[in-house]
């Protein structure tokens, strides 16, 4: 079978990770994770992710800790999600490597854009850790850089809500529900998909982004293969 897009970056937020608990790693949550991205990558589609950090720590809810220190302990608990991602691949019968902004050579590759593209190709899943490796971004923009950087054709945003709204729509009960936006529309409406600088760095490389709600089983591969749910950010 042809996949319909030949190369994802999926975003996964950490909390997705760990389940009912709200904190650390559910095991359940991290298989079920492992095997929806089996059944993508037996569509023959090529597949990285960017996975935050919030099971573990939201760095600006830390009061009066110093940001850069406040988002480096952020960064720190992406590494640990990844691996405990690369873990669940590999007990799915799936090859996977991960590879961090900061360096950490005993526990994990340090990112390389040409390691990781040749990762790709040879079907094996990356995972990128440790954000952009510099305070103050997102992992929202660790996503869209390394989208840029290795070429994919779409990010496949799994979020808690289904969709892209005008507001938050358990507040508003008037609040829009959007099934395509412009990337334009995202920066001059202030809508709450992604950061600015994410949406800008996709906006001027030409990456589509599918939100989509990621608590549903078989989203993943829904989204993927361009089926009509959650938003279309192009």
């Amino acid at each position: 079978m042809t996949p319909k897009v030949k190369r994802v970056l999926l975003k996964l937020s950490g909390e997705v990770l760990a389940g009912e608990k709200k904190t650390g790693f559910d095991d359940i949550k991290l298989m079920e994770m492992a095997q929806q991205v089996k059944e993508l990558k037996e569509l023959g589609t090529e597949v990285a992710v960017v996975v935050g950090g919030g099971n573990f720590w939201r760095g600006r809810t830390s009061g009066d800790m110093d940001r850069p220190t406040a988002d480096y302990i952020g960064m720190l608990a992406t590494c640990m999600n990844a691996l405990a991602l690369e873990d669940a691949f590999r007990r799915a019968g799936l090859t996977a490597r991960v590879q961090t902004a900061i360096p950490m050579k005993p526990v994990a590759e340090p990112f390389s854009r040409k390691e990781a593209v040749k990762a790709l190709e040879a079907g094996e899943i990356v995972i990128f850790g440790g954000g952009t490796g510099s305070p103050f971004f997102s992992t929202d923009t660790t996503a869209a850089l390394r989208a840029a950087e290795i070429g994919a054709d779409v990010i496949l945003f799994g979020k808690a809500i289904d969709a892209v709204y005008s507001a938050d729509p358990a507040k508003d009960s008037n609040a829009v529900r959007y099934d395509r936006i412009t990337f334009q529309e995202v920066l001059e409406k202030n809508l709450q998909v992604m950061d600015q600088a994410a949406a800008a760095i996709c906006k001027d490389n030409g990456i589509k982004v599918h939100v989509f709600e990621l608590a549903v089983y078989g989203n993943i591969i829904r989204a993927a293969n361009g089926e009509d749910i959650g938003t279309l950010v192009e």
